[in-house]
């Protein structure tokens, strides 16, 4: 059962928080990707909002399926031998935010599970809604 009742995730913690989004404008979108060779990836395993003041706001899955949040630029990608590579590059195109580059956040609305902690963000803006939700350990985004 999902509730809007902050539950800290017991191995990630509570991460950075959201609200401090609220009035700041995304100017950057960066993704990680996972690709088995030619395969295109269902969607990304984690995302980085770069805002108008130049903070990153990373959201990603936890091992046990909680959604993490934290302030840590990106990474490059990395080589995965035979389960594929992970590719960071940045993707105004791609994601449900891309529609939203340029405009101001108006607040973040969270869900969280008793047991694993943050499993779903909503961030609003004027023209719309991105969901961020963790869902079987992998990161699913909607706008």
């Amino acid at each position: 059962m999902t509730s809007t009742e902050p539950h800290e995730c017991p191995l990630h913690g509570a991460g950075v928080d959201p609200d401090r989004l609220a009035g700041r404008r995304v100017q950057q979108v960066v993704a990680a990707w996972h690709r088995r060779d030619s395969e295109d990836a269902d969607g990304p395993v984690g995302i980085w909002l770069l805002d108008d003041l130049g903070g990153y706001f990373h959201v990603t899955t936890g091992s046990d399926w909680c959604l993490i949040l934290d302030d840590a630029a990106p990474h490059a990608g990395f080589d995965l031998a035979d389960s594929g590579r992970v590719e960071v590059v940045s993707s105004e195109r791609g994601t449900p935010f891309a529609c939203h580059v340029r405009e101001a956040i108006l607040a973040v609305d969270q869900r969280f599970e008793a047991r694993t902690g943050r499993v779903g963000l909503e961030i609003r803006f004027s023209t719309g809604s991105v969901r961020c939700g963790s869902w079987g350990g992998d990161l699913h985004l909607s706008g």
